[in-house]
């Protein structure tokens, strides 16, 4: 292949065809690592800001109710690996279950075709969980195979583009009043719920988590496109049992 693009790997998923690539972009004049869902981007190294503040906004979030740190994480998403290495990068958290229902993903970060496969792998308190996130929420026994019904301080998740853009058909279920409500018998009762969605704040959601919740507020994260020429804003939205 042109060293300006590179297919690293290709393969088949319950939900479609999924690619890891990296092509040169001249522009920028730097190489991009992406993933791909058929010729539908999912996300590349080169916009990691929100990735990495789904963790710090909703560990932070945590520390709002002023006890206990947040030690014990689950993650809804891996990716490329950004939100799951800023959690770890937290000392007060003890273990960190990443959940992806798409084995690929796993196994290029552990066979370290992913810039960050190494270190998560290499770090004893996170583990990888090929699982469906949302039947693992609905379900009773809990994201834990070794602990039926274990309880987490926070869920942070970044599957879905938004609440209403789902990547695969039935996903719709979680963000209802009822896959919400269930999802928090998953959660310490000071436990945190984080949601990335790829838009900029919607009230209405916003004020259906707090229907929900006892506390819930989105945060707009802004950083620069340049392929836009300007700033680009997403959305973490938190939610708190108390």
């Amino acid at each position: 292949m042109s060293k300006y693009f590179e297919e690293l790997d290709y393969q088949q998923t319950p939900i479609g065809a999924i690619s890891l690539r990296r092509r040169h972009d001249f522009r920028l004049g730097k190489d991009i690592l992406e993933i791909m869902l058929g010729d539908e981007h999912l996300m590349s190294d080169l916009f990691t800001t929100s990735e990495i503040a789904l963790a710090t906004l909703g560990l932070a979030y945590h520390r709002e109710t002023g006890g206990p740190p947040p030690r014990d994480i689950v993650i809804g998403g891996l990716g490329l690996g950004y939100t799951a290495e800023a959690v770890l990068q937290d000392n007060d958290v003890t273990s960190l279950l990443v959940v992806d229902a798409l084995q690929p993903i796993i196994d290029w970060h552990e066979q370290s075709m992913l810039p960050l496969g190494a270190a998560l792998i290499g770090d004893s308190r996170c583990q990888f969980i090929c699982a469906d996130f949302f039947a693992t929420a609905a379900g009773d026994t809990g994201f834990d195979p070794a602990i039926v019904g274990r309880r987490f301080d926070a869920i942070l998740v970044d599957i879905d583009h938004t609440p209403d853009f789902h990547l695969a058909p039935g996903n719709e279920g979680f963000y209802t009043a009822a896959g919400l409500t269930k999802l928090q018998q998953h959660l310490t009762s000071e436990g945190v719920f984080g949601l990335w969605s790829n838009n900029p704040p919607d009230e209405h959601f916003t004020a259906h988590l707090q229907s929900v919740f006892a506390n819930a507020r989105a945060e707009a994260v802004s950083f620069s496109n340049p392929f836009q020429d300007g700033d680009v804003t997403q959305t973490i939205y938190l939610a708190r049992r108390i």
